[in-house]
Protein backbone atom coordinates (compact mmCIF):
# COMPACT_ATOMS: atom_id res chain seq x y z
CA UNK A 1 0.00 0.00 0.00
CA UNK A 2 1.36 3.42 -0.94
CA UNK A 3 1.29 6.27 1.55
CA UNK A 4 -1.78 8.52 1.41
CA UNK A 5 -0.11 11.51 3.09
CA UNK A 6 3.41 12.45 2.11
CA UNK A 7 5.74 15.31 1.35
CA UNK A 8 8.06 15.60 -1.64
CA UNK A 9 11.42 17.35 -1.64
CA UNK A 10 14.03 18.21 -4.23
CA UNK A 11 16.27 21.20 -5.04
CA UNK A 12 14.54 24.50 -5.82
CA UNK A 13 16.10 24.64 -9.30
CA UNK A 14 17.48 21.79 -11.44
CA UNK A 15 19.32 22.42 -14.70
CA UNK A 16 19.49 19.57 -17.17
CA UNK A 17 21.03 19.17 -20.62
CA UNK A 18 24.15 19.83 -22.69
CA UNK A 19 25.98 23.00 -21.68
CA UNK A 20 24.10 23.83 -18.46
CA UNK A 21 27.41 23.94 -16.56
CA UNK A 22 27.81 27.41 -18.08
CA UNK A 23 24.99 28.64 -15.83
CA UNK A 24 26.93 27.96 -12.61
CA UNK A 25 28.31 31.49 -12.29
CA UNK A 26 24.99 33.15 -13.05
CA UNK A 27 23.22 31.13 -10.35
CA UNK A 28 26.03 31.67 -7.84
CA UNK A 29 25.63 35.41 -8.37
CA UNK A 30 21.86 35.19 -7.91
CA UNK A 31 22.41 33.38 -4.59
CA UNK A 32 24.85 36.06 -3.42
CA UNK A 33 27.75 33.63 -3.32
CA UNK A 34 30.78 35.90 -2.95
CA UNK A 35 33.53 33.43 -1.98
CA UNK A 36 32.84 29.84 -2.98
CA UNK A 37 34.54 26.67 -1.75
CA UNK A 38 34.61 24.30 -4.74
CA UNK A 39 34.62 20.71 -3.44
CA UNK A 40 36.01 18.14 -5.89
CA UNK A 41 38.79 15.59 -6.39
CA UNK A 42 42.27 15.88 -7.90
CA UNK A 43 41.39 13.90 -11.04
CA UNK A 44 38.55 16.21 -12.05
CA UNK A 45 40.52 19.31 -11.14
CA UNK A 46 43.40 18.33 -13.41
CA UNK A 47 41.27 17.48 -16.46
CA UNK A 48 41.92 19.92 -19.28
CA UNK A 49 38.62 21.69 -19.97
CA UNK A 50 36.96 19.26 -17.56
CA UNK A 51 34.00 19.95 -15.26
CA UNK A 52 36.01 21.97 -12.74
CA UNK A 53 37.64 24.14 -15.40
CA UNK A 54 34.28 24.83 -17.03
CA UNK A 55 32.71 25.75 -13.69
CA UNK A 56 35.69 28.00 -12.94
CA UNK A 57 35.25 29.79 -16.25
CA UNK A 58 31.57 30.36 -15.49
CA UNK A 59 32.34 31.74 -12.01
CA UNK A 60 35.03 34.05 -13.38
CA UNK A 61 32.65 35.38 -16.01
CA UNK A 62 30.19 36.23 -13.23
CA UNK A 63 32.93 37.78 -11.08
CA UNK A 64 32.43 35.23 -8.30
CA UNK A 65 35.57 34.48 -6.27
CA UNK A 66 36.39 30.90 -5.26
CA UNK A 67 38.96 28.54 -3.77
CA UNK A 68 39.28 24.84 -4.64
CA UNK A 69 39.35 21.93 -2.20
CA UNK A 70 40.39 18.84 -4.19
CA UNK A 71 40.86 16.42 -1.29
CA UNK A 72 37.74 14.31 -1.84
CA UNK A 73 38.35 10.55 -1.71
CA UNK A 74 36.04 7.75 -2.84
CA UNK A 75 33.72 6.90 0.07
CA UNK A 76 34.55 10.33 1.56
CA UNK A 77 36.06 10.23 5.02
CA UNK A 78 35.62 12.43 8.08
CA UNK A 79 39.18 13.66 7.52
CA UNK A 80 38.17 14.97 4.07
CA UNK A 81 35.33 16.92 5.64
CA UNK A 82 37.62 18.35 8.32
CA UNK A 83 40.23 19.40 5.71
CA UNK A 84 37.54 21.06 3.60
CA UNK A 85 36.14 22.94 6.57
CA UNK A 86 39.62 24.22 7.42
CA UNK A 87 40.12 25.59 3.91
CA UNK A 88 36.62 27.15 3.95
CA UNK A 89 37.35 29.06 7.17
CA UNK A 90 40.91 30.05 6.21
CA UNK A 91 39.60 31.65 3.02
CA UNK A 92 36.51 33.18 4.61
CA UNK A 93 34.19 31.39 2.21
CA UNK A 94 30.43 31.87 2.39
CA UNK A 95 29.13 29.09 0.16
CA UNK A 96 29.89 25.68 -1.39
CA UNK A 97 29.75 24.23 -4.91
CA UNK A 98 30.37 20.51 -5.27
CA UNK A 99 31.67 19.16 -8.59
CA UNK A 100 31.82 15.43 -9.21
CA UNK A 101 29.86 12.32 -8.36
CA UNK A 102 28.43 11.18 -5.05
CA UNK A 103 31.70 11.40 -3.16
CA UNK A 104 32.14 15.12 -3.93
CA UNK A 105 28.52 15.95 -3.15
CA UNK A 106 28.51 13.97 0.10
CA UNK A 107 31.79 15.53 1.19
CA UNK A 108 30.49 19.02 0.41
CA UNK A 109 27.34 18.35 2.41
CA UNK A 110 29.49 17.06 5.25
CA UNK A 111 31.56 20.26 5.22
CA UNK A 112 28.37 22.30 5.34
CA UNK A 113 27.03 20.23 8.23
CA UNK A 114 30.08 20.69 10.46
CA UNK A 115 30.27 24.39 9.65
CA UNK A 116 26.77 24.98 11.00
CA UNK A 117 25.99 22.05 13.30
CA UNK A 118 29.20 21.38 15.22
CA UNK A 119 32.41 19.43 14.66
CA UNK A 120 31.11 15.96 15.57
CA UNK A 121 29.83 14.81 12.19
CA UNK A 122 29.24 11.22 13.33
CA UNK A 123 26.90 12.51 16.04
CA UNK A 124 24.66 13.87 13.27
CA UNK A 125 24.05 10.39 11.82
CA UNK A 126 20.38 9.57 11.48
CA UNK A 127 17.24 11.14 10.11
CA UNK A 128 16.51 14.88 10.53
CA UNK A 129 19.12 15.48 13.22
CA UNK A 130 20.33 18.85 11.87
CA UNK A 131 19.21 21.91 13.80
CA UNK A 132 20.82 24.62 11.67
CA UNK A 133 20.92 25.26 7.88
CA UNK A 134 24.03 24.61 5.83
CA UNK A 135 25.80 27.40 3.94
CA UNK A 136 24.35 27.98 0.43
CA UNK A 137 25.09 24.83 -1.60
CA UNK A 138 24.98 24.05 -5.33
CA UNK A 139 25.96 20.75 -6.96
CA UNK A 140 27.42 20.11 -10.41
CA UNK A 141 27.04 16.43 -11.20
CA UNK A 142 29.42 14.36 -13.36
CA UNK A 143 28.14 10.78 -13.01
CA UNK A 144 24.79 9.07 -13.60
CA UNK A 145 24.12 7.13 -10.44
CA UNK A 146 24.21 8.41 -6.89
CA UNK A 147 21.92 11.43 -7.44
CA UNK A 148 23.46 13.01 -4.35
CA UNK A 149 23.25 16.34 -6.18
CA UNK A 150 19.48 16.40 -5.55
CA UNK A 151 19.03 14.39 -2.34
CA UNK A 152 18.97 14.93 1.42
CA UNK A 153 21.49 12.15 2.06
CA UNK A 154 25.12 12.69 3.06
CA UNK A 155 27.05 9.42 3.30
CA UNK A 156 30.37 9.62 5.15
CA UNK A 157 32.91 7.02 6.32
CA UNK A 158 34.46 7.11 9.78
CA UNK A 159 37.94 5.96 8.84
CA UNK A 160 38.77 5.05 12.44
CA UNK A 161 35.83 2.72 13.01
CA UNK A 162 35.30 1.76 9.32
CA UNK A 163 31.63 2.60 9.81
CA UNK A 164 29.82 4.27 6.93
CA UNK A 165 27.00 6.44 8.23
CA UNK A 166 24.24 8.58 6.73
CA UNK A 167 23.03 12.04 7.70
CA UNK A 168 19.54 12.37 6.24
CA UNK A 169 18.04 15.86 6.41
CA UNK A 170 16.06 18.26 4.26
CA UNK A 171 18.76 20.80 5.13
CA UNK A 172 21.22 18.79 2.99
CA UNK A 173 19.27 19.26 -0.25
CA UNK A 174 21.31 21.55 -2.56
CA UNK A 175 19.65 24.78 -3.62
CA UNK A 176 20.53 24.20 -7.29
CA UNK A 177 21.65 21.11 -9.20
CA UNK A 178 23.30 20.87 -12.63
CA UNK A 179 23.23 17.71 -14.75
CA UNK A 180 25.15 18.22 -17.96
CA UNK A 181 25.53 14.89 -19.80
CA UNK A 182 28.44 16.30 -21.80
CA UNK A 183 30.47 16.23 -18.57
CA UNK A 184 29.90 12.48 -18.36
CA UNK A 185 31.25 11.35 -21.74
CA UNK A 186 34.68 10.36 -20.45
CA UNK A 187 33.60 8.68 -17.22
CA UNK A 188 35.50 5.33 -17.12
CA UNK A 189 33.62 2.16 -18.06
CA UNK A 190 33.77 0.59 -14.59
CA UNK A 191 32.46 3.76 -12.94
CA UNK A 192 29.70 4.06 -15.53
CA UNK A 193 28.62 0.51 -14.72
CA UNK A 194 28.81 0.95 -10.94
CA UNK A 195 26.93 4.25 -10.83
CA UNK A 196 24.32 2.96 -13.28
CA UNK A 197 23.65 -0.06 -11.12
CA UNK A 198 23.41 2.23 -8.09
CA UNK A 199 20.68 4.14 -9.93
CA UNK A 200 18.86 0.88 -10.70
CA UNK A 201 19.04 -0.07 -7.03
CA UNK A 202 17.57 3.32 -6.11
CA UNK A 203 14.63 2.70 -8.43
CA UNK A 204 13.99 -0.86 -7.28
CA UNK A 205 14.26 -0.10 -3.57
CA UNK A 206 12.06 2.99 -3.93
CA UNK A 207 9.43 1.04 -5.84
CA UNK A 208 9.06 -1.59 -3.09
CA UNK A 209 9.73 0.72 -0.11
CA UNK A 210 7.12 0.99 2.63
CA UNK A 211 7.36 4.79 2.19
CA UNK A 212 6.61 4.88 -1.54
CA UNK A 213 3.91 7.11 -2.97
CA UNK A 214 2.32 7.64 -6.42
CA UNK A 215 4.87 10.30 -7.42
CA UNK A 216 7.88 8.18 -6.49
CA UNK A 217 6.32 5.15 -8.17
CA UNK A 218 6.12 7.06 -11.47
CA UNK A 219 9.75 8.14 -11.17
CA UNK A 220 11.01 4.67 -10.25
CA UNK A 221 9.08 3.04 -13.10
CA UNK A 222 10.46 5.41 -15.72
CA UNK A 223 13.96 5.14 -14.24
CA UNK A 224 13.96 1.34 -14.48
CA UNK A 225 12.78 1.50 -18.10
CA UNK A 226 15.54 3.93 -19.06
CA UNK A 227 18.29 2.01 -17.27
CA UNK A 228 17.20 -1.27 -18.87
CA UNK A 229 17.45 0.39 -22.28
CA UNK A 230 20.52 2.61 -21.95
CA UNK A 231 22.97 1.37 -19.27
CA UNK A 232 24.52 -1.31 -21.45
CA UNK A 233 24.93 1.22 -24.27
CA UNK A 234 26.58 3.79 -21.99
CA UNK A 235 29.04 1.15 -20.77
CA UNK A 236 29.75 -0.06 -24.32
CA UNK A 237 30.44 3.44 -25.64
CA UNK A 238 30.86 6.35 -23.26
CA UNK A 239 30.48 8.83 -26.13
CA UNK A 240 27.00 7.57 -27.00
CA UNK A 241 25.36 10.90 -26.19
CA UNK A 242 21.83 9.52 -26.33
CA UNK A 243 22.73 6.81 -23.82
CA UNK A 244 24.58 9.23 -21.54
CA UNK A 245 21.72 11.73 -21.60
CA UNK A 246 19.11 9.12 -20.80
CA UNK A 247 21.21 7.59 -18.02
CA UNK A 248 21.55 11.06 -16.50
CA UNK A 249 17.80 11.43 -16.75
CA UNK A 250 17.30 8.00 -15.13
CA UNK A 251 19.67 8.88 -12.31
CA UNK A 252 17.77 12.08 -11.52
CA UNK A 253 14.44 10.24 -11.52
CA UNK A 254 15.90 7.58 -9.24
CA UNK A 255 17.22 10.27 -6.91
CA UNK A 256 13.87 12.03 -6.74
CA UNK A 257 12.23 8.69 -5.99
CA UNK A 258 14.48 7.55 -3.16
CA UNK A 259 14.85 11.05 -1.72
CA UNK A 260 11.17 10.76 -0.84
CA UNK A 261 10.36 7.02 -0.73
CA UNK A 262 13.63 6.02 0.97
CA UNK A 263 15.56 2.80 0.30
CA UNK A 264 16.06 -0.55 2.03
CA UNK A 265 18.38 -3.33 3.11
CA UNK A 266 20.47 -3.28 -0.08
CA UNK A 267 21.79 0.17 0.76
CA UNK A 268 21.92 -0.47 4.49
CA UNK A 269 24.09 -3.54 3.88
CA UNK A 270 26.12 -1.92 1.09
CA UNK A 271 27.16 0.89 3.41
CA UNK A 272 28.80 -1.67 5.69
CA UNK A 273 30.80 -3.14 2.80
CA UNK A 274 31.89 0.32 1.74
CA UNK A 275 32.89 1.37 5.22
CA UNK A 276 34.64 -1.84 6.18
CA UNK A 277 36.50 -2.56 2.93
CA UNK A 278 36.41 0.81 1.12
CA UNK A 279 34.61 -0.94 -1.75
CA UNK A 280 32.85 1.08 -4.51
CA UNK A 281 29.31 1.87 -3.43
CA UNK A 282 27.58 1.11 -6.71
CA UNK A 283 29.33 -2.25 -6.99
CA UNK A 284 28.32 -3.12 -3.42
CA UNK A 285 24.68 -2.37 -4.24
CA UNK A 286 24.75 -4.29 -7.51
CA UNK A 287 26.23 -7.41 -5.93
CA UNK A 288 23.80 -7.39 -3.00
CA UNK A 289 20.62 -6.46 -4.90
CA UNK A 290 19.65 -9.88 -6.36
CA UNK A 291 20.15 -11.66 -3.02
CA UNK A 292 18.30 -9.09 -0.92
CA UNK A 293 15.44 -8.56 -3.36
CA UNK A 294 14.86 -12.29 -3.79
CA UNK A 295 14.41 -12.39 0.00
CA UNK A 296 12.07 -9.39 -0.24
CA UNK A 297 9.79 -10.91 -2.91
CA UNK A 298 7.23 -12.33 -0.48
CA UNK A 299 6.50 -8.81 0.80
CA UNK A 300 4.96 -7.78 -2.52
CA UNK A 301 5.35 -10.28 -5.37
CA UNK A 302 3.13 -8.22 -7.69
CA UNK A 303 5.58 -5.32 -7.58
CA UNK A 304 8.50 -7.59 -8.37
CA UNK A 305 6.56 -9.11 -11.27
CA UNK A 306 6.10 -5.59 -12.61
CA UNK A 307 9.83 -4.88 -12.18
CA UNK A 308 10.49 -7.94 -14.36
CA UNK A 309 8.35 -6.41 -17.10
CA UNK A 310 10.07 -3.05 -16.76
CA UNK A 311 13.43 -4.78 -17.17
CA UNK A 312 12.22 -6.33 -20.42
CA UNK A 313 11.23 -9.81 -19.26
CA UNK A 314 8.33 -11.71 -20.85
CA UNK A 315 6.11 -12.87 -17.98
CA UNK A 316 3.15 -14.03 -20.04
CA UNK A 317 1.70 -17.29 -18.71
CA UNK A 318 3.73 -17.19 -15.49
CA UNK A 319 2.41 -17.16 -11.96
CA UNK A 320 3.05 -13.99 -9.98
CA UNK A 321 5.85 -15.66 -8.02
CA UNK A 322 7.45 -17.03 -11.21
CA UNK A 323 7.28 -13.57 -12.77
CA UNK A 324 8.80 -12.03 -9.63
CA UNK A 325 11.74 -14.42 -9.87
CA UNK A 326 12.27 -13.20 -13.44
CA UNK A 327 13.00 -9.75 -11.99
CA UNK A 328 15.89 -11.20 -10.00
CA UNK A 329 17.24 -12.99 -13.05
CA UNK A 330 17.09 -9.74 -15.03
CA UNK A 331 19.02 -7.91 -12.27
CA UNK A 332 21.74 -10.56 -12.42
CA UNK A 333 21.89 -10.41 -16.20
CA UNK A 334 22.28 -6.64 -16.52
CA UNK A 335 24.88 -6.68 -13.74
CA UNK A 336 26.90 -9.36 -15.51
CA UNK A 337 26.57 -7.60 -18.86
CA UNK A 338 28.18 -4.43 -17.53
CA UNK A 339 31.00 -6.26 -15.74
CA UNK A 340 29.95 -6.19 -12.08
CA UNK A 341 31.48 -8.92 -9.85
CA UNK A 342 29.13 -11.72 -8.85
CA UNK A 343 29.79 -11.89 -5.10
CA UNK A 344 30.98 -9.86 -2.13
CA UNK A 345 33.96 -12.16 -1.65
CA UNK A 346 35.53 -10.39 -4.63
CA UNK A 347 35.15 -7.09 -2.73
CA UNK A 348 37.27 -8.36 0.16
CA UNK A 349 34.39 -9.27 2.46
CA UNK A 350 35.24 -11.57 5.38
CA UNK A 351 32.61 -13.85 6.97
CA UNK A 352 33.95 -13.10 10.44
CA UNK A 353 32.75 -9.51 9.96
CA UNK A 354 29.18 -10.40 9.04
CA UNK A 355 27.85 -10.35 12.60
CA UNK A 356 29.08 -6.82 13.22
CA UNK A 357 28.06 -5.64 9.74
CA UNK A 358 24.55 -7.06 10.12
CA UNK A 359 24.09 -5.29 13.45
CA UNK A 360 25.20 -1.97 11.95
CA UNK A 361 23.10 -2.48 8.81
CA UNK A 362 19.93 -2.69 10.90
CA UNK A 363 20.84 0.67 12.49
CA UNK A 364 21.39 2.32 9.11
CA UNK A 365 18.80 4.95 8.21
CA UNK A 366 17.89 3.04 5.03
CA UNK A 367 16.89 -0.13 6.88
CA UNK A 368 13.59 1.15 8.25
CA UNK A 369 11.84 1.40 4.88
CA UNK A 370 12.67 -2.11 3.66
CA UNK A 371 9.44 -3.95 2.72
CA UNK A 372 10.34 -7.09 4.69
CA UNK A 373 11.41 -6.80 8.30
CA UNK A 374 14.43 -8.88 9.25
CA UNK A 375 16.50 -9.71 12.31
CA UNK A 376 20.26 -9.74 12.62
CA UNK A 377 20.34 -13.45 11.83
CA UNK A 378 18.52 -12.78 8.54
CA UNK A 379 21.01 -10.10 7.50
CA UNK A 380 23.94 -12.38 8.34
CA UNK A 381 22.42 -15.07 6.11
CA UNK A 382 21.97 -12.56 3.28
CA UNK A 383 25.62 -11.51 3.54
CA UNK A 384 26.63 -15.18 3.46
CA UNK A 385 24.47 -15.88 0.41
CA UNK A 386 25.98 -12.88 -1.39
CA UNK A 387 29.44 -14.14 -0.39
CA UNK A 388 28.77 -17.62 -1.84
CA UNK A 389 27.03 -16.38 -5.02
Amino acid sequence: MTKENYDFMMPNVNFFGPGVVKKVGERAKMLNMNKVLIVTDKFLRELANGPVKQAEDSLKAANVDYVIFDGVEPNPKIRNVEDGKKLYLENQCDSIITIGGGSAHDCGKGIGIVLSNGDDLAACAGIETLEYPLPPLMAVNTTAGTASEITRHAVITNEKTHLKFVVVSWRNVPLVSFNDPMLMLDVPTALTAATGMDALTHCVESYVSVNRNPITDAQAIQGIKLIAKYLRRAVANGHDIEARTNMAYASILAGMAFNNADLGYVHAMAHQLGGQYDAPHGVCCAVLMPTVERWNIISNPQRFAHIAQLLGENIEGLTVMEAAEKAIQAMVRISEDVGIPTNIKSLGALPEDFDMMAENALKDGNAFSNPRVGKKEDIIKLYQQAYDA
